[in-house]
């Protein structure tokens, strides 16, 4: 089974705040964590994101595009980082994403989100459109 976790951002992530002490220490303790997560096996990819005043949204309405630039409010609802794993199950993903350190200064959370897979979509996804999307998949490694 694979999974998203998003590390949900917070005001100060949103504000891209200079390096200090406390988050040279945190980013020790994530990457020891994300060393324990690639020697199990479970970690197939994973890194931060800048704040969203960076970013842009491509809104859609039809055959229209619009283009909204950054920051986007409610930081609580915006991701400042993520990770793929590969897991047996969500209740291995709830207790790696419990051993993970506080990803931020303060309080913080995660959210973990299971990918869809080809059985999910029944018959509606015929035998060529699996061959398909195997194909891109083995094409991108990601087997």
């Amino acid at each position: 089974m694979r999974v998203m976790v998003f590390v949900k951002a917070t005001e100060d992530s949103e504000r891209g705040l200079p390096p200090t002490a406390e988050m040279t220490a945190m980013f020790e303790a994530m990457g020891k964590f994300n060393e324990e997560l690639v020697k199990a096996g479970v970690m197939i990819d994973g890194d931060g994101l800048k704040p969203s005043s960076a970013g842009k949204r491509i809104a859609f309405d039809g055959a229209g595009r619009t283009v909204i630039d950054g920051p986007f409010a409610e930081a609580r609802e915006l991701v400042a980082g993520y990770w793929v794993w590969e897991v047996k199950n969500m209740d291995e993903a709830v207790a790696w994403a419990k051993r993970c350190p506080n990803p931020m200064p303060g309080p913080s959370e995660l959210e973990i989100r299971p990918f869809y897979e080809m059985a999910d979509f029944g018959d509606a996804v015929t035998p060529e459109i699996a061959e398909r999307e195997q194909r891109l998949r083995d094409r991108l490694g990601g087997g």
